[in-house]
């Protein structure tokens, strides 16, 4: 197919490049052109000067940036995707932004699929990322036809929105997790325990996590520069208080975790790792790492 992908981030440069290497004809769209540049000389495929140019003649266009205004950015107005995107195309958008945003696109163009992902930076570029979509079956069936180049696993949670409404849980469930484990370092550090016999103890039982395999090393280095920034989770963190504001959905530690983050973040560690929630609860609250 001839598919546009708008984003070429952390996540969006390696998801566009396994669409390449599948024999997809791809045209790419960066905001800062140099990355696209940089995206066109290890893949095959050809950069557009702007997202309408991404969906000429396109046969599915993605997306890929940073939250709600950006994506109203590269899909409206005179320069955007839909100001040339055919009807039949199908419209994917894998930025993690609000349900209500999901329901706005799907109004504004026929066939459209929110499909947000999980499995960060690494997950990214192995191709083993987990896809949450909400949108018409058959347009899902679509959208998986060409996900699966960079996926794991594709599921359809329900109709528009839904994907996004996972997306929430999702993260809802990693920022609760990633909290308890930066508090049993922390009690291990202050009472003098071996904090990795612990960690290689615990992991085999019923504390054990993904958290917990792959980030609870690299926090007792104080080392936070795995991909997915703090100034991210509390974005996506705002969408899932917001959502469970309107829904009278009861999030406690939600909000407790995610004012933790705010800290993190006024504290100037705001493009380190989600991990970095060890941080505040040092003595050195930003640790010995430097932002990336």
């Amino acid at each position: 197919m001839r598919v546009g992908f708008v984003g070429l981030g952390v996540m969006g440069f390696p998801m566009a490049g396994h669409l390449a290497a599948s024999g997809h004809d791809v045209v790419v769209y960066n905001r800062t052109r140099a990355k696209g540049e940089a995206w066109i000389a290890r893949h095959r495929g050809s950069i557009a000067s702007t997202p309408r140019d991404v969906a000429d003649n396109a046969d599915v266009v993605c997306t890929m940036v940073g939250n709600d205004d950006d994506v109203r950015a590269v899909v409206f107005g005179d320069d955007g995707v839909l100001a040339t995107l055919a009807d039949r195309a199908l419209l994917i958008d894998h930025t993690t932004t609000s349900a209500d945003l999901a329901r706005e696109l799907a109004a504004a163009h026929p066939h459209f699929v929110d499909a947000p992902v999980s499995g960060g930076q690494a997950g990214a570029e192995n191709g083993q990322l987990t896809i949450m979509c909400g949108g018409a079956p058959a347009d899902v069936d679509t959208a998986r036809s060409l996900v699966d180049a960079y996926a794991k696993a594709v599921t359809h949670i329900g109709p528009t929105g839904h994907g996004q409404l996972a997306k929430m849980a999702n993260q809802i469930c990693i920022a609760g997790i990633v909290q308890g484990l930066a508090e049993a370092l922390h009690l291990c550090a202050r009472s003098n325990v071996d904090t990795r016999l612990v960690i290689e103890a615990i992991s085999q039982g019923a504390a054990g996590s993904w958290q917990m395999t792959n980030r609870a090393a690299t926090m007792i280095e104080g080392r936070y520069d795995f991909g997915f920034a703090v100034d991210w989770m509390v974005k996506d963190l705002g969408y899932a208080l917001d959502q469970a504001d309107r829904s009278g959905a009861r999030v406690e530690l939600t909000e407790l975790v995610a004012a933790f983050y705010r800290e993190v973040q006024a504290a100037g560690a705001n493009r380190f790792d989600t991990s970095s929630l060890l941080t505040r609860l040092e003595a050195d609250p930003i640790g010995s790492s430097s932002p990336t």
